[in-house]
């Protein structure tokens, strides 16, 4: 059974930073999309950030450019959100999710996921 465990969330003040770490266990194929996905109250889940276990493309949603940096190691076992200048709205809780795909073709949509993390909660205040 594949088990992701998020940590790394906390509160923090606009403009801060802090950087979210997925632990992933277990059998996961080698070829496969690995993401951060969002969730704030009354909101639908959004793609924040995904990245392929081979070749390390990476994509990003238009809000986060330039401020987010997703990346991996071990494999793609460890995966990391680096975040920056973080504002009021990018309060939520942010899920690592992975899911086996031969081809870099990484979704942006939280249906086409397989695995998934419990999530852990990011607070920015103003």
């Amino acid at each position: 059974q594949v088990q992701l465990v998020e940590s790394g969330g906390g509160s923090v003040q606009a403009g801060g930073s802090l950087r979210l770490s997925c632990r992933a266990s277990g059998y996961i194929y080698s070829r496969r999309c690995m993401a951060w996905f969002r969730q704030a109250p009354g909101k639908e889940r959004e793609g924040v950030a995904t990245i392929y276990s081979v070749g390390g493309s990476t994509r990003y949603t238009d809000s986060v450019k330039g401020r987010f940096t997703i990346s991996q190691d071990n494999g793609g076992n460890t995966l990391a959100l680096q975040m920056n200048s973080l504002k009021p709205e990018d309060t939520a809780m942010y899920y690592c999710a992975a899911d086996p795909r031969p081809y870099d073709s990484c979704s942006d949509s939280s249906t086409e996921y397989k695995y998934w993390g419990q999530g852990t909660q990011v607070t920015v205040s103003s």
